[in-house]
């Protein structure tokens, strides 16, 4: 989605014979939300599960024992000329690869690509969460249960901003798995994860919250839960338990740079998964909500500069033309503090809020602007591809070229009657350097039209070490030769 920064190990790709190959992902920060997600249809209560007090320790067996049931094993077939397409797509520059990954390309194979993963019950009449990367473009998913049958599931639906698919199997009296509040945890709390790492099923590890509320690069959409919890390829879609062996997450992505656990692993808030899921099964799609601002951290001096207390909020960067915050008359340099009164402390809380509001609903932002706050009523949008829903800036130092360019929106096409192009939001290095500036619009890299972000990326990749931009500046095209070596 977006910046491919963050990859998430969607499946231990290959199974047991290449676990070399297979990298991964796992975990994300527990959505702000006034009551936690409820687990509909769930058969089992939510009831504490015995812990043994003669060690200083905690004894995880018991909640093994009756929350492992619920958690299955997944594994996907796909068409091999499918999965290496997308791969391609999202293979990241060697120069610039990030420790989160999704996938890593798999070698030519011959017949259907394979993939594992996890996922657990919260129905008992057979519906499965997982991950979204999990089952993408998978032609068949099978589900395993712990007593070893196996069902073949249909996919009911999936979100891609959220990571998170929801399955189906022809099932009942299944064991289910209680859903928790992850509001109510805390950070240093024992958390633990069941899964299927490298496909081993059913595996069990544990560990604490390390911290709420992480916003991930490119994953702004999501309040991740990060835990200290073993995670592995093959953990993704997995769930997260506290103490009283309840879901609190949904093991999503992890951070490595060898492609297995270094104790930094992220788990989506199950109340955002939830909130999916019920979507899902009563529309048959996920909608979220969009302002369209860019934002940023207010920093200690920036405060001083507008006059706050401190160094909170969310600073506004710029605003999309034609969208719910320009209409609103949201301005570049306003502070939003708060958003239908909950306070922002920093600019990633923001955008999970927005996201998790239905299109069409009504927001009051409490806004600084010249030394003062006001509050604006906005009409909330409804987040479509590439559309920014209020996303922390990312760094334009990162990367070759050295700019942070976003797709047109329908409306900027039509003023400016371009086919092709990305917005430049940010620039550094190389490129404001050669003079590119923020607005400019990149046509074409060395007379190829640019037709998204990651074609920019791609022709950036494979130039040498001095390229060609066409930019166009308010009515005017200009060449800009740009030295990247």
């Amino acid at each position: 989605m977006q910046s491919r920064t963050f990859k998430r190990n969607a499946l231990a790709l290959a199974l047991a014979g290449a676990l070399a190959v297979g990298v991964v992902v796992a975990d994300r920060v527990a959505l702000p939300r006034a009551n936690a997600a409820p687990n509909q249809g769930a058969a089992q209560a939510a009831t504490p599960v015995a812990m043994t007090t003669s060690s200083a320790l905690p004894d995880f067996s018991d909640l093994a024992a009756k929350r492992g049931p619920a958690v299955v094993n997944i594994s996907v077939t796909k068409d091999p000329e499918k999965a290496q397409s997308r791969q391609r797509q999202e293979r990241p520059d060697p120069d610039e690869l990030p420790p989160f990954f999704r996938n890593f390309p798999m070698p030519p194979q011959q017949g259907p690509a394979r993939g594992v993963g996890s996922g657990f019950i919260v129905s008992p009449d057979g519906v499965i969460l997982t991950n979204a990367h999990v089952v993408a473009d998978a032609d068949e998913v099978t589900v395993k249960l712990t007593d070893r049958r196996e069902f073949q599931a249909k996919v009911l639906g999936s979100d891609k901003t959220t990571d998170i698919a929801v399955l189906k199997i022809d099932a009942t009296d299944l064991p289910v798995a209680p859903i928790g509040d992850p509001e109510k945890t805390r950070i240093g709390e024992w958390v633990v994860a069941i899964g299927q790492p490298y496909g081993f099923e059913n595996t069990v590890t544990s560990g604490i919250v390390s911290a709420k509320y992480r916003s991930l690069p490119g994953d702004s959409y999501v309040p991740f839960i990060q835990t200290d919890a073993a995670v592995n390829p093959g953990n993704s879609g997995g769930p997260l338990f506290n103490l009283r062996g309840e879901v609190i997450g949904v093991n999503s992505q992890i951070f490595s740079r060898s492609g297995g656990n270094q104790g930094l692993a992220f788990a989506i808030p199950i109340d955002v998964a939830m909130q999916v899921k019920d979507q899902i099964q009563q529309h048959g799609k996920v909608s979220h909500g969009r302002l369209g601002v860019t934002i940023q951290d207010v920093s200690q001096s920036l405060a001083a500069s507008f006059g706050l207390k401190g160094p909170n909020g969310a600073l506004v960067g710029s605003v999309q033309k034609g969208s719910p915050a320009a209409g609103a008359g949201i301005e570049p340099g306003d502070v939003i503090l708060k958003i239908d009164g909950r306070e922002i402390g920093r600019s990633g809380e923001l955008p999970p809020l927005v996201g998790a509001m239905k299109p069409g609903a009504t927001a009051t932002l409490t806004v600084w602007r010249n030394g003062a706050e006001r509050e604006v009523k906005v009409a909330v949008g409804a987040l479509e591809d590439n559309k920014t829903v209020a996303s922390a800036k990312a760094d334009a130092r990162q990367g070759k070229l050295g700019v942070v360019v976003r797709p047109l929106s329908p409306e900027e096409r039509k003023a400016t009657e371009l086919a092709n192009g990305v917005v430049v939001e940010d620039v550094a290095g190389a490129a404001a350097k050669a003079g590119v500036r923020p607005g400019d619009v990149i046509v074409s890299v060395n007379s190829t039209p640019v037709k998204s972000v990651d074609h920019l990326r791609d022709l950036v990749s494979k130039s040498g070490k001095s390229i060609a931009l066409l930019v166009q500046r308010d009515d005017a095209r200009i060449f800009i030769p740009v030295t990247i070596g």
